[in-house]
């Protein structure tokens, strides 16, 4: 699938940045000196949601950033632009995604048209627009104690599978750090449709025996209710199961703890993770 700017930022995660692949688990590692766990050094540009950008670490002013105990310098992450201020010498959007709000910064070329310094893209193509959704590739800066990105490319979503696309990316990547690799039995698509989905549901018993039988139960509220890509939510699943809504809150932070489910278009909308 091709989201435009000729694919010159993948995430080398097997998923090539919603560019050009066709699934998000991660292949072979390309080895490099500066590479990290898995092949992936810090120069990777790493999927992530503004949460985890935000969350991340950085032991002191000149270290890098770190998630889930890995560096990163370049990001990619996709949200809703809620706000544009335009500046002499940079526009700045606030992009808020559903876990979290950040600005980001695109420094104006001196030389670019007076159309170009209002859009923040070139003209002709799709522009920027307050309440439209976008794709930001970019560095993470800090100053004076606060956060923004530091954009190289800012552009339109016009195809909202990438929104998707980019947050089970996301979440793959993020597994990958913390879970490790694949076995190599589940890579390069080798299992079969029916063969993923016994072991996916072989991998989901094997995590629910570690949690309560209400985490198990919103889980299953979850899998086997009818529901739309977006998933359930909090209050939709609290009508299905019987029960109030701060008892499902509880399941459901079990769930959201070891991966098993993932927030879609809030914070209190979720779906199950089958991966």
């Amino acid at each position: 699938m091709d989201y435009g700017y000729n694919n010159q930022y993948t995430t080398s995660y097997g998923a090539n940045g919603g560019a050009d692949g066709g699934g998000f688990v991660a292949g072979e590692p390309q080895s490099s000196p500066a590479a990290g766990r898995g092949g992936y050094g810090k120069d990777t540009v790493r999927p992530m949601t503004i949460k985890q950008i935000l969350d991340s670490q950085q032991p002191h002013p000149d270290a890098d950033f770190r998630a889930d105990g890995e560096p990163f310098g370049l990001v990619t992450f996709v949200g809703q632009v809620t706000g544009i201020s335009t500046q002499p010498t940079n526009i700045t959007y606030r992009v808020d995604d559903g876990t979290g709000i950040i600005e980001v910064k695109q420094w104006i070329d001196a030389e670019s048209s007076k159309e170009d310094r209002m859009d923040g893209v070139e003209s002709g193509k799709p522009k920027l627009v307050e309440n439209g959704y976008c794709r930001v590739w970019g560095k993470l800066k800090s100053f004076n104690n606060k956060r923004h990105i530091g954009a190289h490319v800012i552009r339109p979503i016009t195809d909202f599978n990438e929104i998707n696309y980019h947050l089970l990316e996301a979440t793959a990547v993020h597994l990958f750090f913390t879970r490790g690799p694949p076995q190599a039995n589940q890579t390069h698509g080798q299992q079969t449709t029916n063969g993923g989905g016994q072991q996916f549901a072989s991998a989901a018993d094997g995590a629910l025996s570690s949690i309560s039988p209400l985490g198990r139960k919103v889980f299953q509220t979850l899998k086997n209710t009818a529901q739309s890509n977006e998933g359930l939510h909090v209050q939709m699943i609290a009508s299905q199961m019987g029960m109030p809504v701060s008892e499902v809150y509880k399941g459901a932070e079990e769930l959201l703890a070891i991966g098993m489910i993932f927030t879609t278009v809030d914070d209190n909308t979720w779906a199950v993770l089958e991966v």
